[in-house]
């Protein structure tokens, strides 16, 4: 099974946003994490693959600044919480009504940043994420703010520096990235709490860049937790991760 061709939607500011699809039925939107891509987080290591074959129609946005999509460098284009308007343009031009919804990472935080503001999926998925990494986004702004302005000064190893060369395999553009990290919004934990559609929140087991995802899975109402091998760099290439997805998305069309 093969995605489609990259297709595109404009947002209201002008912004072009990238697009791919794979399968048939239900759909399930797909937001990947920082400095990635779609095709990086959800095509190249099988995800998308083996939740299409569970009857699902995957639908895998570039984010702003990310991948296809536009790369403006104007800050004005990057208003808080714009990668949700995002979402819900393409949404709305896909007529996908209340699409069930999926993130790694900074995708998990639009997730929940789309639900706080209104959307109501059948499921979710939080992959890549612990409580903290919703509640508290300046620790990770801080983290990647500082990556991006010291590019090619990160001690060989060093988190950073494995950042960087991953962002070097995107060819992601630095400034349009530091754009992306105004965008970032906090979620309180009491709304947290009453996210009560149901959540698979699955994370690797050595992953504690967005804190907990244990503390996640017990903050929200109807959520349970799934561990897979691997960091928070690692785990998106393991196939228990999509395999955790889309056995949990198949649930709901029991």
């Amino acid at each position: 099974m093969a995605p489609s061709e990259t297709r595109f939607v404009t947002a209201p500011d002008g912004v072009r946003l990238a697009w791919r699809e794979m399968g048939e039925g239900r759909p399930v939107v797909l937001l990947h994490g920082f400095l990635s891509d779609a095709a990086t987080n959800w095509i190249k290591y099988g995800h998308a693959a083996a939740i299409a074959a569970r009857g699902r129609r995957v639908i895998m946005p570039d984010l702003r600044a990310h991948g296809e999509s536009d790369k403006p460098h104007d800050l004005r284009l990057y208003p808080p919480d714009v990668l949700v308007s995002d979402a819900r343009v393409l949404i709305e031009a896909l007529g996908l009504g209340d699409p069930d919804l999926g993130g790694y990472s900074l995708g998990a935080r639009t997730v929940s940043r789309l639900l706080a503001t209104g959307a109501r999926p059948g499921r979710v998925v939080f992959s890549g994420m612990g409580l903290e990494g919703l509640t508290d986004t300046g620790r990770r702004a801080g983290h990647f703010r500082h990556i991006l302005t010291n590019l090619g000064r990160h001690p060989r190893g060093s988190p950073e520096w494995m950042a960087e060369a991953f962002l070097k395999t995107t060819r992601g553009d630095p400034v349009a990235l530091l754009g992306i990290i105004e965008t970032f919004v906090s979620t309180p934990l009491d709304e947290i709490e009453r996210f009560d559609v149901p959540a698979l929140v699955v994370c690797g087991a050595e992953d504690r860049d967005n804190g907990s995802a244990p503390a996640l899975a017990d903050a929200l109402p109807n959520a349970r937790y799934v561990e897979v091998p691997g960091g928070h760099m690692s785990a998106v290439v393991k196939p228990e991760l999509g395999e955790a997805m889309a056995a949990f998305l198949a649930e709901g069309d029991r």
